[in-house]
């Protein structure tokens, strides 16, 4: 069965915004400036043309093939299903995990103390919420971008009549590349709205114009709020500081209103947490009409919604969440989404002239991006990430042995 085409432009670029604006946007910026100094802003510059090429190939693929799977399905049918395998198994195992950090995260900032408990009761919602259909996943994504666009606005607003001129230091280039890398993935959402193409209406129009826009919100509200940052802290002080946005608010004269960025960050984490839920739930429902997964996980509810899936991936996460404290895992899901987008760089590149809407020299310089940014992680967590997918690509293997091509 194939899912109804409820979403409109607004909806699928408040999903894409929405998974951009998660908790990366209140905590990536004091690693980056620890790496690079004021460079963060080059690197800031980086990451955003790198996630630019990567945009322009998931719209253009998605626009193509409007089904849901995201690169799991481009991988597939442009390059051969051992690709469209590692794309998806990369995406699903890497974010499953970014699930639980990102859980404990909201935990952190709505209940200290009861981390554990608020994070499970916050999966268990958003995945009754996907679950009920994805009109109520796209007002709920609203409902909560608007309160993070609210709160980091204002910060930034109230914020920067306090800017100086401090003394800036950048970074070497390699270190610049390390902070692109760590910023990389505040703008790792808009993939969202090429997973749920199955489910868009016009996706031919509706998916590029939603991309495009959503990338294009986050990258001018990300150099606001880092040019803020520099401009109010100075670079050492923000390598230094573990909650930026509330020094900020504090520096400038406003510590009164610094429950707010925790309100901010909570309505930010649960976004993001609502869209990867989701994202997750149509790759996993993708992999598995394939038979790259259980087939139970393909069955569609009565209101045409992944359910299996979507409560699969719930009770996953909610085991992350009871393991421990997840947020060191940030490595291996940057290696897992980065393995991903190099993979939809490809595919885009294979795509005959009727289908493309940007050059192929996007392609090329998306793919070389990511692989750079990949280079650049720690040894630990690309080691990490590609025994992940290594066990994966040796499952599947196994798997096919046994029962036949998938195809």
């Amino acid at each position: 069965m194939t899912l109804a085409r409820r979403l409109g432009p607004l909806d699928a670029t408040a999903i894409g915004l929405g998974s951009m604006l998660g908790a990366g946007v209140f905590a990536a910026f004091a690693p980056a400036a620890a790496t690079a100094g004021s460079g963060l802003l080059i690197a800031l510059a980086v990451a955003g043309f790198v996630a630019y090429c990567n945009a322009t190939a998931s719209a253009q693929l998605a626009a193509a093939y409007p089904a849901s799977g995201g690169t799991y399905l481009f991988g597939r049918e442009v390059l051969g299903p051992w690709w469209g395998f590692t794309a998806g198994w990369g995406f699903v195992i890497g974010k499953t995990a970014s699930c639980a950090a990102m859980a404990l995260t909201f935990a952190a900032y709505a209940a200290p103390g009861f981390e554990r408990p608020v994070a499970l009761a916050a999966v268990v919602v958003l995945t009754a919420v996907n679950c009920a259909g994805i009109t109520r996943t796209a007002l709920a994504t609203k409902v909560l971008l608007a309160v993070v666009l609210v709160v980091l606005l204002t910060t930034t607003a109230l914020a920067l009549p306090a800017a100086h001129h401090p003394q800036w230091t950048t970074g070497s280039p390699l270190d610049i590349l390390q902070a692109a890398g760590l910023l990389f993935f505040a703008f790792a959402g808009y993939a969202r709205i090429a997973t749920l193409a199955e489910e868009v209406r016009d996706p031919g129009r509706t998916i590029p114009r939603a991309v495009l826009a959503a990338l294009t919100g986050a990258i001018a509200l990300y150099l606001l709020i880092g040019v803020t940052l520099l401009l109010v802290l100075g670079p050492d002080r923000l390598a230094t500081s573990s909650a930026p946005l509330t020094d900020l608010l504090t520096t400038a004269g406003y510590p009164s209103l610094t429950p707010a960025v925790r309100v901010g960050a909570a309505a930010a984490s649960l976004g993001a947490l609502l869209a990867l839920i989701t994202g997750i739930g149509r790759t996993s429902m993708a992999m598995a009409r394939n038979r790259d997964l259980p087939r139970f996980l393909a069955t569609t509810s009565t209101r045409q919604v992944p359910a299996r899936a979507e409560i699969t991936v719930g009770a996953v996460v909610c085991g992350l969440v009871l393991l421990g404290d997840l947020r060191g895992v940030i490595g291996f899901s940057s290696f897992g989404v980065l393995t991903y987008y190099a993979i939809t760089n490809a595919c885009a590149y294979r795509q005959p002239p009727e289908q493309r809407r940007w050059p192929r020299a996007l392609n090329l310089a998306g793919f070389t991006g990511c692989a750079v940014l990949a280079a650049t992680l720690p040894p630990v967590s690309a080691l990490a990430g590609a025994g992940v997918l290594g066990i994966g690509l040796l499952l599947r293997t196994w798997a096919t042995a046994w029962a036949g091509p998938t195809g």
